[in-house]
């Protein structure tokens, strides 16, 4: 039996693409651009360094003002798809947090997936949606 047995590393999947620390979100919010539609903020910095670092990471915020658990998840589900079909928008060693505003939950329920899609591929592709002047510091 312990033949069959498998490495535990080995046995783990490949970790995605996501910002989890909350060290890495204040550097976005910090440091990043924004841009803005009336349902997201996304924020943009080029932050990651090292060799084997090249795709996009992914950070999402979706507050208790867009809705309950269940439309929460169903908002954080899309805006996951949606950046993975965007990523070609999004340069190389790119950090992104996206912050979801009430309006989104509306946006999720009413066209889905190519309402989300469009709404964050507009605040990724470059010249989209005017950027958002950055408070001083």
């Amino acid at each position: 039996m312990d033949d069959l047995a498998v490495p535990r590393a080995a046995s783990r999947r490949p970790r995605r693409g996501r910002l989890s620390r909350s060290a890495e979100f204040e550097r976005v919010y910090r440091q990043g651009r924004a841009r803005s539609n009336r349902f997201f903020v996304v924020y943009a910095f080029a932050g990651q360094q090292g060799p084997g670092v090249a795709a996009p990471r992914l950070g999402l915020s979706v507050s208790r003002k867009v809705g309950g658990a269940v439309e929460r998840n169903l908002v954080k589900r899309l805006l996951r798809e949606a950046f993975a079909l965007e990523h070609a928008l999004v340069p190389p060693r790119q950090d992104v947090v996206v912050v979801a505003r009430p309006e989104a939950r509306a946006l999720a329920e009413r066209e889905g997936l190519e309402g989300v899609r469009r709404a964050l591929g507009e605040l990724l592709a470059p010249g989209g949606s005017q950027p958002r002047k950055q408070p001083a510091s």
